[in-house]
């Protein structure tokens, strides 16, 4: 989405899923699809989406500890409202709950649509922007029949110009609200969606393109499929390498630590920090797989607290990172360029230190050490170099 206006999320899950069965996870919304509560799956497609702003989720009076469990990393993105008896209250106590500072536009998504992707939600933001109602729609491919009261066809209903509905429906903020006010009013309690209240209090609403994919998970069965569909490993599998580069010159000191061993030597590497030429790599390396920046970014120089901090500190932070971001290490590879001290009689311990930092085996560790040959700063031995490589999965499949 270009335009820089916020567009506001509205996330109904009040609902008791009754349709879905009993389960001791809850309600539906909090049932978990591929390792993941659908709530927070339906969440992370949002809050992933460049545009979107506040998220409101409005949940059942009973639900606080389910909503705290399920919403995860994403409880300081969202806030929450108590929804109503209907889904046409609950949104319009959501919507109320942006209205004093409120957004250009809105989007009102069924929380089990968990399948929801950037594409869609940039469709529909576009055109609620543009001021228009906005309704994902998918052309009706069935053959659809009208049943008499005793269960016998009564016509074959023309599906020329039928659409199936899709959310998240987008609108211009202030004019849905009023809307969804008008109506609550009016005691009309009966639509069905958004774009019903919008169509009967005067609002343009155009259909834009829906998704196949997303599917709202009404049955048991439903929530079975979509547990396989996530489980299932994906065709291209979204495997990240990040690299890191690090130096530090020599100073004055008796030792030098590498990859988190101290080593005696005759000299120590000068930094802000204990200036862990081969944690420093690795820590860049970590970061780069999910676009979180640099060490700088996270640990900056000119920050006191950090000075001779011990690297591990750092490297746990980025491990940390990675896993929030869902991703899972799978190797970690250091190269260190010295000319001095040996490393080789401590790579055993510098191997069990950065395991026990990124909680993975030591045989997916590789510590390794070159000279430079004598030259450079390197071979001059004023300095250590260190390159590091890190793989990481993420949940998903690359993108088409």
């Amino acid at each position: 989405m270009k335009n820089d206006a916020e567009i506001a999320v509205v996330i109904v899950a009040a609902g008791r899923g009754e349709r879905a069965g009993q389960s001791k996870e809850g309600p539906k919304q909090y049932r978990t699809i591929g390792g993941q509560p659908v709530m927070r799956r339906t969440v992370a497609a949002f809050a992933a989406t460049h545009g979107i702003g506040r998220i409101v989720i409005a949940i059942h009076g009973d639900d606080d500890e389910l909503f705290r469990e399920a919403i995860g990393e994403f409880g300081d993105r969202v806030n929450a409202v108590t929804g109503g008896t209907t889904r046409q209250e609950s949104t319009l106590f959501a919507l109320r709950a942006l209205a004093d500072n409120p957004p250009a536009a809105v989007l009102i998504h069924d929380c089990v649509r968990p399948f929801i992707d950037a594409d869609l939600i940039g469709r529909v933001g576009e055109t609620a922007l543009g001021g228009l109602g906005a309704l994902p729609a998918l052309p009706v491919s069935d053959t659809l029949k009208r049943a008499a009261e005793d269960g016998t066809i009564s016509e074959t209903v023309p599906r020329a110009g039928l659409h199936a509905a899709q959310t998240p429906q987008g609108f211009p903020f202030a004019p849905i609200l009023a809307a969804h006010e008008a109506a609550n009013d009016a005691g009309r309690l009966d639509f069905t969606d958004d774009a019903a209240i919008a169509e009967w209090h005067g609002i343009a609403v155009k259909i834009v393109a829906g998704s196949p994919d997303n599917i709202k998970l009404t049955w048991t069965k439903d929530i079975e499929m979509a547990d396989q569909r996530l489980s299932q490993p994906p065709l291209f599998p979204d495997v990240r390498t990040g690299n890191g580069y690090d130096v530090h010159a020599f100073g004055p000191g008796d030792a030098v630590v590498l990859c988190g061993v101290k080593i005696d030597h005759d000299q120590a590497l000068s930094g802000h920090s204990d200036a862990d030429v081969g944690l420093h790599a690795l820590t860049d390396a970590l970061l780069a797989t999910c676009g979180a920046g640099d060490i700088g970014t996270h640990f900056p120089p000119s920050d006191q607290q950090w000075k001779g901090c011990a690297s591990r500190v750092f490297v746990e932070h980025a491990a940390a990172t990675v896993r929030q971001n869902g991703g899972r290490i799978a190797n970690a590879d250091i190269t260190l360029i010295c000319e001095a001290p040996r490393v080789g009689p401590h790579r055993e311990s510098m191997v069990a230190a950065m395991s026990a930092m990124l909680g993975i085996g030591p045989e997916r560790i590789s510590v390794k050490a070159t000279t430079n040959e004598k030259l450079g700063f390197v071979g001059r031995e004023e300095g250590i170099a260190a390159i590091a490589t890190a793989t990481v999965v993420y949940p998903g499949s690359l993108p088409a």
